[in-house]
């Protein structure tokens, strides 16, 4: 089985290294840069429960020369997947499915979804012009949620901070040969892929707290325990949540965990910052579209106002362009 990691930074780089040890599958690994540099000379290398473990699969910045693949997972942020759609034509053939291991709403998000108003449609703040949506298809497409937390602490050289979990799934719900040898892959790799018959609730689920948690912030630099247990930011928050929740039940997405639960979890994470602070914080651009205005996108389509997400969404945005990142 031919697997290629799409996006071998932090993320991509922990699944590249525990999938090439396993042996479970042919695995190939696209990045660039000092990054890419040095994978090539040294291979890659995770830090992982106090061992280093160091595989070197082939590694381009170059797609075409590696040929139709069985999988694609992307790992890129969200909002770069577009540019990168006609280097990774070379890799699709009548069988490649396309892995989204990306924050937020996925380009084949309503494939068969949302009912005769809203399946079909495409999301412009995350598919401009509907590109992903035409081009790389999304018959193609399986949902995968990104748990673990990993770091780039050098080029080549991946920290693993915690998590193993991927859940994975069909945008229609079905238990296909597909998502059943995926799963068997990570598995093999000491990845914990359970099949989910309802792949959009884990991904609201997630993205439930990015699109509160990650613009405030980005906008007061305080760390996660610190905005879940401010009365404020706790409060704007909770109004974010409630936006977001109301627009995804239209869609049919029920939430298994209620919107105090889930910011208490986020509390108990501790001194933790997002990653739109820290893209802020490295002046790397901020992924704001796929976390946050894509939710407002989808309130305007149902017609549910989002007057505390407008806001948060307003500020972060101009924060962003101050700081040269959108």
């Amino acid at each position: 089985m031919k697997v290629c990691i799409y996006g071998a930074g932090a993320i991509g780089g922990y699944l590249g290294v525990q999938l090439a040890q396993s042996g479970a599958a042919d695995v190939s690994l696209v990045a660039r840069g000092a990054h890419l540099q040095a994978m090539q000379d040294n291979g890659l290398k995770l830090l992982i429960d106090g061992e280093e473990r160091v595989v070197r699969p082939k590694a381009t910045d170059k797609p075409a020369e590696l040929g139709v693949q069985d999988f694609i997972i992307i790992c890129l942020k969200a909002h770069s997947i577009t540019g990168a759609i006609d280097a990774m034509k070379p890799l699709l053939g009548s069988h490649t499915r396309i892995v989204t291991a990306v924050n937020g709403v996925p380009y084949w998000y309503f494939y068969k979804h949302g009912g005769n108003e809203f399946e079909g449609r495409t999301l412009e703040s995350i598919d401009p012009g509907g590109r992903q949506w035409k081009e790389l298809g999304p018959e193609r497409g399986i949902g995968c949620i990104v748990y673990p937390a990993t770091e780039i602490e050098a080029p080549g050289v991946i920290r693993h901070v915690y998590g193993d979990k991927f859940p994975i799934g069909e945008p229609s719900g079905e238990t296909t040969a597909d998502v059943e040898n995926l799963s068997k892959v990570f598995e093999a790799a000491g990845l914990k892929a359970p099949i989910l018959d309802r792949i959009r609730d884990e991904i609201w689920l997630k993205l439930w707290g990015n699109v509160c948690f990650n613009p405030i912030s980005a906008l007061t630099h305080a760390t996660l325990d610190v905005i879940a247990s401010d009365p404020a930011t706790r409060a704007l928050s909770k109004a974010v949540m409630l936006e977001a929740q109301q627009i995804a039940e239209t869609f049919g997405v029920k939430f298994r965990v209620d919107v105090e639960r889930r910011i208490e979890g986020a509390r108990k994470v501790g001194a933790h910052k997002t990653s739109m602070l820290q893209d802020l914080e490295r002046g790397r651009p901020m992924e704001i579209d796929p976390l946050v205005t894509v939710v407002q996108e989808m309130g305007r389509m149902t017609s549910i106002p989002t007057p505390a997400l407008d806001a948060v969404l307003g500020l972060v945005i101009q924060r962003a362009k101050v700081a040269g990142l959108y």
